[in-house]
């Protein structure tokens, strides 16, 4: 998967909306809440950042190429450094995981607003 792959997927996402932060990292969020983080670094490529569940944080950050994610770690942020390690179907599968984790907290009328209830 290659950064225009992942900006597709995730700007593709429902209620979704995409944002350019800190320079030129890709933020992808739902109700005002990020869940996806994707950027291209000159010298070491595309990494993408993402919440995942609490208890999948540690065997996450286990894998060669996933790292705590800086900043959002104690979040329970992941950050693929090398995208190779992860499949495409597994990629995709970890951010749409995040963004339902994150759109599971979003207020009970934004969900209403919408059609997550």
């Amino acid at each position: 998967m290659n950064l225009n792959t992942v900006r597709k997927f995730c700007g593709a996402l429902p209620h979704a909306t995409a944002d350019i932060k800190w320079g030129a990292d890709y933020v992808y969020s739902i109700g005002g809440k990020m869940f996806a983080v994707a950027f291209q670094s000159q010298t070491h490529g595309t990494f993408v950042s993402f919440k995942v569940d609490d208890d999948l944080f540690l065997s996450m950050t286990a894998r060669e190429g996933i790292v705590p994610a800086p900043y959002l770690a104690r979040a329970k942020w992941v950050q693929v450094t090398d995208l190779k390690k992860v499949s495409d179907a597994e990629l995709k599968a970890l951010i749409r995981r995040s963004y339902e984790i994150v759109a599971m907290k979003l207020t009970k009328k934004q969900r209403a607003a919408f059609g997550m209830i």
